[in-house]
């Protein structure tokens, strides 16, 4: 009898950590698709506290890939567009960087800069940049106090990730294009088009 009770006691056990196994690999998958490409909608951000169009952009400061302080005021005068984004060296953010490098002469000419931002560090985004080719700014949220402050952060349990949002920024550093459901590939035109159709408004400023 004891001999089958241990039995019975060790594939309970065994059952135990099957399932422990199985709910960890869930987790795992659910997290490599929401930063892979897209499917990063399925965790709710909070932008319901974005700071609303027409609001002037929080200033802040973070250090780039070389390892500077960045500051968002440094760029008045500038047109801005401020994206946050999920994780370096993943599918979608990968593409939606591509687009934005791909388009740098366009927005040159309109006199507008591209500033990436994620909780990745600075070392993770220069290896991004050399490696895809980049050479616009990319800033390292680490302690995601920016990505809260602008609403574009996700909660993975223990771990958080900016969520892929866009704010245009104008000259006078007043948000006056919110993207909250990005779609990577197109992204770049959407942002291009918006811009376009701003400066003619504003007279070409």
């Amino acid at each position: 009898m004891r001999g089958v009770e241990g039995r019975e006691t060790m594939k309970a056990g065994e059952f135990g950590i099957g399932r422990a196994g199985m709910v960890v690999a869930i987790v795992l998958v659910v997290a490599a698709l929401i930063v892979a490409g897209g499917a990063w909608r399925m965790v709710r951000a909070s932008s319901d506290q974005a700071p609303a169009v027409g609001a002037v952009a929080p200033n802040f400061t973070l250090n780039s890939q070389e390892g500077k302080a960045v500051s968002l005021g440094e760029y008045r005068g500038k047109w801005v567009v401020l994206y946050f984004y999920p994780k370096d060296f993943t599918s979608g953010c990968t593409t939606e960087a591509h687009n934005f490098q791909r388009d740098m002469a366009q927005y040159e000419a309109r006199n507008a800069v591209i500033i990436g931002v994620s909780v990745d560090t600075a070392d993770s985004h220069q290896k991004f940049c050399a490696k895809e080719g980049l050479n616009f700014k990319l800033l390292a949220d680490t302690d995601h106090k920016v990505s809260e402050e602008y609403g574009s952060i996700m909660n993975l349990g223990v771990k958080k990730l900016s969520a892929r949002h866009t704010f245009l920024v104008n000259p006078q550093g007043v948000i006056v294009r919110e993207y909250m459901d990005v779609k990577p590939a197109d992204h770049s035109a959407e942002v291009l088009a918006a811009l376009t159709e701003l400066q003619v408004t504003a007279g070409g400023k």
